[in-house]
C-alpha cells in the first residue's frame, strides 16, 4: 500500500487551506495527548520493569509528541496568503515539515540501534523483565493502532501529505509496539535477549520510515511532478475547455499539496488575441475548479484547420 497516495480522486475539488489547517490541529492535538500519556507510562514503567524495549518504544512516544508540535507550526504557517517574498503562498511549510519529521525519525532509528548493538555486545548484562511492561506494551499497542486509523482518515479527507506522514508515523508506533510486546514475551519466557533485540527490530522500523518521508520530501522540494494519472487528468480537462483545440507541454510541480502548472493551449488561429485570452483565461479557471492546481501559467499557440492553406504570408518588398 502506498503510504502517500492522497489522490485517488483527481475530480474532486480542493480542499481550503482552512479545512487543512483545523484538521492538522484537531488531529495532531489528539496525538499530543496519546503520545504524552504513552511516552510518560513508558518510560516509567519500562525503567522498573527493566524492559529496554519499552523504554526504547517511550522514548519513541516522546519524539512523537516533538513531530507533533512540528505538523503544528507548518500547519499555521501554510495557511498564510501569498505575499511578496512567497507570490505561490507557504504551502511548501508542509513539505518542509515531512523532511524535518523524516530527519527526526532517522535520528531516533538510530539512537535506537545504537542502543541495543551496546545492549547485544554484553547479553549476560540483560535483566529479565516484569509482567508489567508486557501489559504497557499491549496497551500501547491498541492505542497507536487507533490512533492511526482516525489520523490517517482525516487526512485522505482533506488531502494532506503532511498528516498522512504523521498518521503513518503513529502506525511505525503501533508496529514498534508489537515488536517490543513479542520481544517482552520472549524475555519472560526465559530469553532475555529478546528484549534488545526487539529494541533493534523498532531502531530499524523507525530509521527506515524516516529515511522514506524524508526522501519524498526533498524530491517534492525539487520541484518533483505529480503522478501521469492526475497530468492526463488535468491535460482532459483543459482540452474540453471551449475553444481548446490542442493541449501539449503540460508541466506540474508540487507546492506543498497543491500544484503549479504550465501548460501550452492551442487556440484557433484566425480568432482575435482578446478571444484567445478568453480561452485560456477560461481553461485555468476549469483547471482550479476540479483539480488541486493552486496556479495555471497558460502559453497560447495558434492552431490552423488542416484542410485550409496556411503558410505564412510574406512580407512585401519596398
Amino acid at each position: 500500500m502506498d503510504h502517500t497516495d492522497i489522490t485517488d480522486d483527481t475530480e474532486a475539488s480542493p480542499r481550503t487551506m482552512e479545512e487543512r489547517a483545523a484538521a492538522a490541529s484537531r488531529t495532531t492535538w489528539v496525538s499530543v495527548g496519546v503520545n504524552l500519556c504513552l511516552s510518560i507510562t513508558q518510560i516509567i514503567v519500562g525503567i522498573l520493569s527493566k524492559s529496554q524495549g519499552l523504554v526504547a518504544d517511550g522514548i519513541h512516544s516522546l519524539s512523537d509528541l516533538i513531530a507533533d508540535f512540528v505538523v503544528l507550526f507548518a500547519s499555521h504557517h501554510s495557511k498564510k496568503d501569498a505575499d511578496a517574498d512567497h507570490p505561490y503562498g507557504h504551502q511548501r511549510f508542509e513539505t518542509a515539515a515531512s523532511l524535518v519529521l523524516g530527519v527526526l525519525l532517522l535520528a531516533v532509528g538510530i539512537g535506537m540501534l545504537w542502543s541495543a548493538i551496546i545492549k547485544l555486545e554484553d547479553p549476560d548484562t540483560i535483566p529479565k523483565v516484569r509482567i508489567a511492561a508486557l501489559w504497557v506494551a499491549g496497551g500501547a499497542l491498541i492505542a497507536k493502532e487507533l490512533l492511526f486509523r482516525y489520523m490517517l482518515v482525516v487526512a485522505k479527507r482533506v488531502k494532506s501529505s503532511m498528516l498522512v506522514a504523521n498518521a503513518w508515523h503513529a502506525r511505525s508506533d503501533a508496529a514498534s509496539s508489537l515488536v517490543v510486546g513479542a520481544g517482552i514475551v520472549g524475555n519472560l519466557a526465559g530469553y532475555p535477549i529478546l528484549d534488545p533485540i526487539a529494541a533493534l527490530i523498532v531502531g530499524f522500523m523507525i530509521a527506515r520510515m524516516g529515511w522514506e518521508f524524508g526522501w519524498d520530501a526533498l524530491h517534492d522540494l525539487m520541484d518533483r511532478a505529480v503522478d501521469e494519472q492526475e497530468v492526463d487528468a488535468i491535460r482532459q480537462t483543459l482540452i474540453e475547455t471551449p475553444g481548446v483545440q490542442g493541449v501539449h507541454n503540460v508541466r506540474t510541480r508540487k507546492m506543498g499539496d497543491m500544484i503549479v502548472v504550465d501548460a501550452h493551449i492551442e487556440v484557433d488561429a484566425t480568432i482575435s488575441v482578446e478571444a484567445g485570452h478568453d480561452i485560456a483565461v477560461a481553461a485555468r479557471l476549469r483547471v482550479m475548479q476540479h483539480h488541486r492546481v493552486l496556479d495555471l501559467m497558460t502559453h497560447i499557440d495558434p492552431w490552423h484547420r488542416p484542410d485550409l492553406d496556411h503558410a505564412k504570408p510574406r512580407l512585401a518588398k519596398g
